[in-house]
């Protein structure tokens, strides 16, 4: 069932440009350095481009570029590839592309690195630059800050007219990423073809309405139903994958009569998933249900952020495995997955990172192997929600005077709880028998991002509220 119609939340007067290890994101427009301009957008490809030369481990002169389909994708796209070909860089342009699909192109392509032109959950005003390693993965914190400071101090310089990279497009990687998919050894086609499930598909109107009923299809699923599958960029809704931007694709689960309903985000490397009675399965739950399912056949470790749902702890002990959690960031939970080899990991935000795939969320072998599970369980997605540790997470946060000592507030609720189970590797978390805070500053804003877990939402927010108390009985 097609949908129209966008969801316009641009405001031009308010530009952004944030300049973060994880790459750099902007409003577009406005002037320089106050929104992801052309002229922002030539100088961080090119720090990143000399960072590459300087440092990358792989003697190739080969750096791949993606992008989603947001409105301003195609006019960041030219001045990304104009901008790495008068670097010296030759440049695999492989066009519309979900962001793991970038990151297996430029390990297929022998690349030395690779850009994803995305803001992810961002609405259609943002874009962004994500930048890739020669493994198709996002650079460490070290790597990121010198790409900073590179464009900071404009150290670079550019090919003469005899050392112009070239570009080349190639744009068969879609279609090699799901074929790849295909081929891993949990993912069950002839399951998913004999259970002739009826699927809904919400891609927000940007390169998921493309990717996700091509896997589909691929899988055998005969029955795709279609609500902002069109990649215009003119999204649907407000992008994240979150219940309250949902409500088109629930009300369409309770008249349709799907077995279930698959929501990616603008750059598929995030699933959400709804059940066949329009309620959310809960994005926490999408890693969760897929490594029950990856920890049934393949015994071994587990990696989430210190923010992730304590079902997947839960769920890996069951499995007689052993969980261990990472600092938020994509980067710090692939590190922590390598160090302990472990065989599924990923961050409750939806996003599942499967190593005998890649090491990157990946929203296309979430589907798969979710289908996998669902159709080898026989059960309805509701159902098969039932059978795992039933936890609700509140997200909370308190606001400070911008002169506070935030790392001292911090410090001082570490001590409040040192007779608990404390951990500090990424601001403060505290485990209680029933329940968990995780006390995270901003790196953006004057204020201290609090998470609480607990196996009712009311016991979920006296978690925090009790530790906001103690904060602010510890501020000047």
């Amino acid at each position: 069932m097609a949908k129209v119609g966008h969801f316009n939340s641009t405001n031009s007067t308010n530009m952004s440009l944030i300049k973060s290890i994880s790459g750099i994101r902007g409003t577009i427009g406005g002037k320089a350095g106050e929104g992801l301009t052309p002229l922002d957008i030539v100088k961080f490809t090119s720090a990143y481009a000399t960072f590459m030369r300087r440092n990358s481990p792989v003697k190739s002169n080969v750096i791949v570029v993606g992008r989603d389909a947001r409105l301003s994708g195609r006019m960041v796209l030219n001045t990304v590839i104009g901008t790495l070909t008068g670097m010296g860089f030759d440049v695999v342009n492989i066009g519309l592309a979900t962001t793991p699909t970038t990151e297996l192109a430029v390990v297929g392509e022998h690349a030395c690195g690779g850009i994803i032109i995305t803001a992810s959950h961002n609405p259609r005003q943002w874009n962004a630059l994500k930048l890739l390693n020669h493994n198709g993965e996002f650079l460490t914190d070290a790597e990121g800050k010198e790409v900073l400071r590179l464009a900071e101090a404009q150290d670079f310089d550019y090919a003469s007219v005899d050392h112009l990279g070239r570009e080349q497009k190639n744009y068969t990687w879609l279609r090699r990423h799901i074929d790849h998919v295909l081929s891993l050894e949990l993912v069950d086609v002839d399951a998913i073809r004999a259970a002739h499930f009826k699927v809904a598909v919400d891609a927000v109107n940007s390169v998921g309405g493309i990717a996700i009923p091509q896997l589909l299809e691929a899988l055998g699923v005969e029955h795709v139903e279609k609500l902002y599958c069109d990649p215009t960029g003119n999204f649907g809704h407000t992008p994240e994958p979150i219940p309250q931007n949902l409500t088109a694709i629930s009300n369409h689960m309770r008249e349709s009569g799907a077995d279930v309903g698959f929501v990616v985000d603008p750059d598929v490397d995030r699933l959400a998933i709804v059940m066949e009675n329009g309620e959310f399965f809960v994005e926490e739950y999408t890693l969760v249900a897929v490594a029950d399912y990856v920890l049934s056949r393949t015994p071994g470790s587990t990696v989430s952020n210190l923010s992730s749902s304590r079902a997947l702890r839960d769920v890996t002990v069951k499995h007689g495995c052993s969980y261990s959690a990472a600092a938020v960031g994509e980067v710090n939970v692939t590190t922590e997955m390598r160090r302990t080899g472990a065989v599924i990991g990923g961050e409750g935000n939806g996003g599942v990172i499967y190593p005998a795939s890649h090491y990157g969320r990946d929203a296309l072998v979430g589907v798969a192997l979710f289908l996998s599970l669902l159709a080898r369980s026989g059960k309805t997605v509701s159902q098969l929600k039932q059978t795992y540790p039933q936890y609700c997470i509140v997200k909370d946060r308190i606001d400070l005077d911008p002169a506070m000592d935030v790392d001292a507030i911090l410090k001082a609720v570490e001590q409040h709880y040192q007779g608990e189970q404390v951990t500090t590797i990424d601001g403060v978390k505290v485990d209680f028998e029933e329940g968990w805070v995780h006390l995270r500053r901003s790196n953006t804003e004057p204020i201290i991002r609090i998470y609480s877990e607990a196996h009712t939402q009311e016991q979920a927010q006296q978690l925090a509220d009790s530790v906001k108390k103690i904060m602010r009985s510890l501020m000047p």
